[in-house]
């Protein structure tokens, strides 16, 4: 536990303090005496949270017990209710992005929505969310909750309205200064990088929420938090690690999913697997039976252990498949045996070896037998790596594009056209320009992805110094799927070890910063192989807090940690093993953690 000294020598918390002590920072508040009134859940708080200049509230609402969680309208059936009191709180963060008033580019700031249990049922903690894709929100308007846009995987309740009415603790979300749902905001009217949404959206948002929660938190309830954790998965992931990064000391814990960081490197290299099929394949793309023909025999060829095929792949990168040498995936006609309609040639074999590679500038690709996509570093002619064998590849080879790679292309090369009809802009709207880009053209806006981090705000988020981190007493617990169907895991393994590298070592940096490796889970806790079947063992999201949060309160440092699936006919469960170690199969049932070691 750390003693409320420390807390209050944080320079949020007499910001807010003095605001209700004496209307404003005149003076120096050396304890939380200088509270002469708490905030209430009512409009009081309008006037009465004012921490700085740029922050308005916009709206306040108490909630009771067994309350509906709407604003405005009628409950369905559907709609979630309060499962304790809460108080939510909206803010906005000036200045915001002056401009037309119809423009995606134009903000009057970050938006924030703050929902605090009543003060019988706070646990002291304050547990932050975090957002997903381009992370625009609803936070700015008085007509709806924003919890339902959080991207927290295996949540059955919209967050954070479970993280207030059941765990106790201050919930936060924010927009991250922008309302649109694609990456429109991030270009200015005349095509140029809006420099000021950039850094919103890449690290000021963030900063902002954890430091306007604590300062209400705090007004609210006459006391800090206790603990600060931020919790996040994909962008949410990004961005907690760009706190721990840039702003160290906002929080105590972090839990970190498939961070979405090497932002432009990988998100660019999204798009490959769909260039691949226009430059290769004359655009015909291959059909959603051929996908899953070629990943279920990489996943037959890679999958068994003590002599049992387990249905997923537990370690990808031991794993070397090759279709164009497997005759009974490549159509008779081109020399192999499989007669079906989802037979493959061999230039469609190629383009599974392409894509599992990942991004080349010339679309090149070494035998598989070589390189597998699974170095520490980007090895030969790669820019960045591919899918794991066994994935499924719908969701960047499928009939359409994942569109936040269009909008990146079309960021990147500052030409709106690449991207989808839904990205707008005062030059053009989005045009599809993107199908008919080069291997060599797509690499150029991979390039231009990286020189221009410093007008994209660092959205890189790569740095791998966390010494500041480590020094304020911070822990670091980041996890990823082995079947990521969006974010390849390689590239957290890449920024693991670079931290490592950085800091001494990889068992010196384990005393912050751990991290776990999941076979077949997709990009949330779920199967992300092709095998429909594959029933993984997967961690709970409850499972990796709590790991987090003994970590951090008890220091208890987690290890192995058990993980099974929710099939009581045919349970399965496996050990994840502290990275760099790996579950490792002994003897008795493979299906069991028992038959496993991590060594």
């Amino acid at each position: 536990m750390y003693p409320l000294s420390k807390k209050i020598g944080k320079p949020w918390l007499p910001a807010a303090l003095c605001v209700l002590a004496m209307g404003g920072c005149g003076g120096h508040v050396d304890s939380l005496s200088a509270v002469t009134q708490k905030l209430t859940c009512d409009d009081s708080i309008k006037t009465g949270f004012v921490p700085d200049a740029n922050t308005k509230v916009l709206l306040v609402k108490s909630f009771r017990k067994g309350d509906a969680l709407v604003l405005t309208g009628t409950a369905t059936s559907s709609t979630p209710t309060a499962a304790n009191d809460m108080c939510v709180v909206k803010l906005n963060v000036g200045p915001g992005n002056p401009g037309p008033a119809d423009a995606p580019s134009t903000s009057p700031g970050i938006g924030i929505e703050v929902w605090l249990p009543s003060p019988a049922n706070w646990n002291k903690r304050l547990h932050v969310e975090g957002g997903g894709g381009w992370a625009g929100g609803v936070h700015e308007s008085l007509t709806q909750l924003a919890g339902a846009i959080l991207n927290n995987p295996g949540a059955a309740v919209p967050e954070p309205f479970r993280v207030a009415g059941e765990e106790g603790a201050v919930a936060a979300t924010t927009d991250t200064g922008h309302s649109v749902s694609n990456g429109s905001f991030a270009m200015n009217p005349d095509g140029t990088p809006n420099t000021v949404l950039w850094n919103d959206f890449s690290q000021r948002a963030i900063h902002e929420m954890a430091v306007k929660a604590k300062a209400l938190a705090s007004a609210y309830y006459g006391a800090a938090p206790r603990y600060a954790y931020w919790d996040g998965f994909s962008t949410g992931g990004r961005q907690g690690l760009k706190e721990a990064q840039a702003n160290p000391t906002d929080f105590d814990g972090i839990l970190d999913g498939a961070p979405a960081i090497n932002w432009t490197k990988f998100i660019s290299n999204e798009l490959y697997p769909q260039i691949v099929m226009r430059r290769d394949l004359g655009g015909a793309l291959l059909t959603s039976a051929q996908l899953s023909l070629v990943s279920n025999a990489a996943i037959s060829s890679c999958d068994v252990a003590g002599g049992q095929h387990l249905g997923y792949i537990p370690d990808p990168s031991q794993c070397r498949y090759d279709p164009t040498q497997d005759t009974s995936v490549i159509c008779t006609a081109s020399g192999g045996t499989n007669a079906s309609a989802a037979c493959v040639t061999a230039t469609q074999a190629t383009a599974f070896n392409k894509m599992w590679y990942g991004q080349t500038a010339d679309g090149s690709v070494p035998s598989p037998a070589t390189d597998n996509s699974f170095s520490v570093t980007p090895s030969g002619s790669q820019l960045w790596y591919g899918l794991t064998r066994g994935t499924n590849l719908s969701a960047l080879a499928g009939a359409t594009p994942f569109t936040i790679s269009t909008d990146l292309v079309a960021l990147e090369l500052q030409t709106p056209a690449l991207a989808t009809p839904t990205f707008t802009n005062a030059t053009g709207n989005g045009a599809n320009g993107w199908t008919a880009l080069t291997y060599a053209q797509l690499a150029n806006a991979s390039a231009q992805g990286i020189s221009l981090q410093p007008s994209f705000a660092n959205i890189n988020t790569d740095n791998p110094d966390l010494s500041a981190f480590r020094s304020n007493g911070g822990k670091l617990l980041m996890y990823h799927g082995l079947a990521d169907v969006l974010i390849m895991p390689q590239g957290s393994i890449n920024y693991y070890n670079r931290v490592a590298d950085q800091m001494g070592g990889l068992s010196t940096i384990q005393d912050f910063f751990r991290f776990y490796l999941i076979p077949g889970m997709t990009h949330g806790l779920g199967n992300g192989t092709a095998n429909a079947a594959a029933d993984p063992p997967l961690p709970t999201h409850d499972q990796l807090y709590t790991a987090l949060t003994t970590w951090v309160e008890s220091k208890t440092s987690p290890n192995r940690i058990d993980i099974s699936n929710s099939n009581a006919a045919a349970p399965k469960s496996r050990p994840i093993c502290l990275y760099p170690a790996k579950g490792t199969y002994t003897s008795g049932n493979p299906n069991q953690a028992t038959s496993y070691i991590c060594s």
